[in-house]
């Protein structure tokens, strides 16, 4: 599958902390490229890459390829100081940057021994010197976790505070609506509208509103914040938000894409304040079947900020105090209940991918350490919520499709038919077909996950599916969403925190303003949506780095004061050097070595993901529940140890 010779591969560096790494190609088309120790002496984690493919010679071969530099990804490194008799040194913290950098004795600001540091790169290395840089800031103690969110903020290069000229354009904008804009749009603010969210959500992007008609069918108002009628294309509010791409979400914290006074203030649905609005109008038979969708700026007035846990006790009957829910807001709560069950399940009808996977909740005190690590609640207010942004954003992509508009697509792409046929052979082991000849249709995989529903190898099969699917990603092209089984897709529901949902704000608007959009238009968009769909999912996928990483040192913190004790937990991977183990309490997953299982010499059995003992025979396999206990939690190794007990 790779390019042929004399052909240049672009893209992303991604480095192991073995000491090799891998090209990840820009073209999705591509396979990952291996790169071995000699091809990465110059090269950091995440650099843009080209790599030259030599014309002649058998791969290999000294001077078949060449690795080019075209964009260093790190300036800074957050790491250890250590001492030495000439130079002092930063070891980063990061164990796929495994290149020291070798620190000036007057260089170190004043660091002392093991504390973590932020080193600016003042040398990158090259195949013969070692990089060299100087301290910026001492940051403290490694174990302290009130530095995790400042030391995942550095790692990954997050933009935390706005510019100058963003916050002074924020500054400027209005608190509230005008009544000259107000009589622009339509005026929904008499309708029962609501919002749905987490308990400690600050940002409000969606609100809802339904009426039942006399004839049983249902009219629902999905109203979505009207970012782009605040931030302008061009302005230094656009520029940014561009660059972060995303709202990055922490434990603690949120380094939010939009200023406060936007993404709280004046954006934010929040309850009694008329807010503008981009609104879908739906109309649904009584089976739940979309027959009809308007689209149009709106103004609305929230009656209420309702949170997941509220939702659950008015469908649950359990009566909440009216100053939480009123009788309204609660009657039509129940109604969307009704329509939220027949949305959901044509759409699990025609084809439609649900994980059903436990989400962790972290739960800290004051000092941001984990009290306890429980599992999320989901229950049908989550639902709720998530089959009327579904299908709104199917509405709107529909739209543009039929308009012959262009937009900025949220695709998945079927997966490679090498991880079907891993799957497929995996399924075999524990007594299940799985259909190669028939089409490959996301409603196939839900028959398998259905079938291992309440089953002791519900979770692995539910997990290898998950690892064999492909990242979603954002694109120019109508690719379809695999997983959704959606034909058109994109995401328009959440402007407040994702850049792509303000682009496809714009080009609606300019949709539904001229009714369609001329040639010169259309070349506009399609000239500027590769680059803003590269860097969309590029900062998607650094936050979602950025969020897992945070959460994987709280839980290394966590269970510090827990070794030497035993937890039960089962195999939710299997590699050649042992296996990996997720604890049933607490959602915490990391490795028993080879070392640490029963003394045998083992076989890898990678189609079978199993490790089998040639001597004993005794044999270890994905989803087999098992005893641990914990060995070690060591935050600079990045790892908690157990070992096999039973």
């Amino acid at each position: 599958g790779l390019s042929p010779r004399g052909k240049v591969v672009e893209g992303r560096f991604q480095a192991h902390r073995e000491g090799f790494g891998f090209l990840i190609p820009d073209d999705p088309n591509l396979p990952d490229i291996f790169l071995g120790k000699k091809d990465v002496r110059d090269l950091m984690h995440r650099d843009r890459l080209a790599l030259h493919l030599g014309k002649k010679g058998r791969r290999g071969e000294e001077g078949e390829r060449r690795v080019e530099v075209l964009e260093r990804a790190s300036r800074r490194v957050v790491g250890y100081f250590r001492e030495g008799p000439k130079h002092d040194f930063v070891f980063p913290e990061d164990p796929r940057q495994f290149h020291d950098l070798r620190i000036a004795k007057k260089s170190t600001g004043g660091a002392k021994e093991n504390q973590l540091v932020l080193a600016e790169i003042t040398r990158y290395p090259t195949s013969t010197e070692a990089a060299e840089g100087r301290i910026l800031k001492v940051l403290g103690d490694p174990d302290d976790p009130r530095l995790d969110a400042e030391i995942i903020i550095y790692k990954y290069d997050l933009p935390e505070a706005f510019p100058e000229k963003a916050l002074a354009e924020a500054a400027a904008l209005p608190e509230t609506v005008s009544r000259e804009t107000i009589s622009r749009r339509r005026d929904l603010r008499e309708l029962n509208f609501f919002t749905v969210d987490g308990d400690k959500a600050r940002d409000f992007d969606d609100a809802v509103a339904l009426k039942r008609l006399k004839n049983g069918n249902f009219k629902l108002w999905v109203s979505i914040a009207d970012v782009s009628h605040y931030v302008r294309e061009g302005s230094a509010l656009d520029d940014e938000a561009f660059r972060r791409g995303t709202s990055v979400y922490f434990p603690e914290r949120a380094l939010p894409m939009l200023p406060p006074k936007l993404s709280n203030g004046i954006c934010s649905l929040n309850p009694r304040e008329d807010r503008l609005t981009m609104t879908v109008e739906m109309d649904f038979d009584g089976a739940g079947s979309l027959r009809k969708a308007d689209f149009f700026p709106s103004i609305i007035h929230s009656k209420a900020r309702l949170t997941y846990t509220l939702v659950k006790k008015v469908l649950a009957e359990e009566k909440p105090e009216p100053a939480e829910v009123s009788p309204a807001v609660a009657k039509d709560l129940r109604t969307m209940a009704e329509l939220c069950r027949l949305i959901r399940a044509r759409r699990m009808a025609k084809g439609s991918i649900d994980f059903d996977l436990p989400e962790p909740e972290i739960v800290l005190d004051i000092q941001g350490k984990i009290e306890e690590i429980v599992r999320a609640d989901r229950h049908l207010g989550h639902q709720l919520i998530e089959e009327f942004m579904i299908v709104s954003n199917e509405a709107v992509a529909r739209f543009l499709s039929e308009k012959e508009a262009p937009a900025l697509n949220r695709v998945h792409e079927p997966p490679e038919a090498g991880k079907i046929e891993a799957f497929a052979e995996f399924l075999a082991h524990l007594g299940y077909s799985f259909p190669m000849k028939e089409k490959l249709r996301p409603g196939v995989f839900q028959r398998i996950l259905n079938g291992v529903r309440g089953k002791a190898e519900e979770k692995p099969v539910n997990y290898l599916l998950l690892r064999s699917m492909k990242q979603a990603r954002y694109t120019e092209k109508a690719l379809g969403h695999f997983a959704l089984g959606k034909k058109h897709y994109l995401h328009f529901t959440s402007p407040i925190r994702r850049y792509p949902d303000l682009i496809v704000h714009r080009i609606l608007k300019e949709v539904l303003k001229s009714g369609s959009l001329t040639e010169k238009r259309k070349n506009r968009w399609m000239t500027k949506l590769p680059s803003l769909a590269e860097q969309s999912s590029a900062r998607e996928r650094v936050a979602m780095e950025a969020e897992r990483e945070i959460v994987d040192r709280k839980k290394i913190q966590f269970m510090r004061d827990k070794v030497g004790e035993e937890f039960n937990g089962y195999i939710s991977a299997v590699v050649a050097f042992g296996v990996f183990v997720e604890l049933e309490e607490f959602f915490i997953e990391d490795l028993v070595h080879l070392t640490r299982l029963p003394r045998d010499r083992y076989r890898f059995l990678e189609t079978k993901h199993t490790l089998q003992g040639e001597h004993t025979r005794q044999t270890f396999r994905l989803g087999d529940r098992v005893r641990v206990r914990v060995d070690a939690a060591n935050l600079e190794r990045k790892r908690i140890d157990f070992s096999l007990i039973q």
